[in-house]
């Protein structure tokens, strides 16, 4: 394996879903997006990398059977030192609850939260840069937090990866669009009581499809729930909805925030 392409700091680089049942999520997810599935890395226990064409495009891991822990998508940000990304992590207010350690040969990673609570992991790259299919049905385009005020946790993950947000890139209150090395990386939301008391502040992926209202039918038919029906927004059309174990997402006609 070679050494992957760098990405730039705060660059999200990959997402995974953590689930209970890893078998029933890769049908639902195969029928939605198209994925198929080749084994992951044996050092992080039964995983599953979902492919487009042969090309990565996310990573499906099974939760400790003894641990009561809902499923849920996380996205990870590019590092080029996960280790001091860490300690700037718990200095910043936020907490860690994995690593840093080595993911073999593929790079090192952390898991961390916010100091809202929200969970996102950090990668450093070393033979896998992350996610190599970009744009097209059935990948991941955006990333937002939600979480209830904005201004305090653009503060935190501005100090981790130096974010710039865009000028004039809001599509409504409390919502602040990031940039890295001056290009839109992710957003942050402010929802104040409107943030679901069940999740609490969390990231939410956003991933591509070529039709959000056929996209909520075939997740209903498949078991999944439909949270938002299809509506049109500054980003495209999009929907948000929860697979079979509640894990919660995003699909969007277009890119962008």
């Amino acid at each position: 394996m070679t050494e992957a392409t760098r990405r730039e700091p705060g660059s999200p680089c990959w997402v995974s879903l953590m689930v209970h049942g890893l078998d029933a999520t890769r049908e639902f997810y195969g029928e939605l997006f198209g994925w198929e599935f080749a084994p992951g890395p044996p050092r992080l226990g039964p995983y599953a990398r979902a492919l487009l064409d042969g090309r990565e495009v996310a990573g499906i891991g099974l939760l400790p059977a003894d641990r009561g822990l809902p499923g849920s998508w996380t996205v990870y940000l590019a590092s080029d030192d996960a280790d001091g990304t860490a300690e700037s992590v718990r200095c910043a207010g936020g907490t860690v609850a994995v690593g840093p350690l080595d993911a073999g040969a593929a790079g090192r990673l952390v898991i961390c939260s916010d100091p809202s609570g929200a969970v996102f992991g950090v990668w450093q790259a070393a033979a896998f840069g992350g996610t190599s299919a970009a744009g097209g049905p059935g990948t991941p385009v955006w990333y937002e937090l939600l979480t209830y005020e904005a201004e305090p946790a653009v503060k935190f993950y501005r100090t981790l990866f130096g974010y710039e947000p865009e000028p004039g890139a809001s599509d409504g209150p409390d919502h602040v669009v990031l940039t890295a090395a001056g290009r839109p990386a992710l957003s942050v939301r402010g929802l104040g009581r409107n943030l679901p008391r069940d999740r609490g502040a969390h990231w939410t992926t956003w991933f591509e499809v070529a039709d959000p209202d056929a996209a909520a039918r075939r997740a209903a038919e498949l078991g999944g729930r439909v949270l938002d029906t299809p509506r049109d927004g500054a980003g495209g059309r999009r929907a948000t909805l929860a697979d079979p174990e509640g894990a919660v997402f995003t699909v969007v006609w277009s890119s962008g925030p």
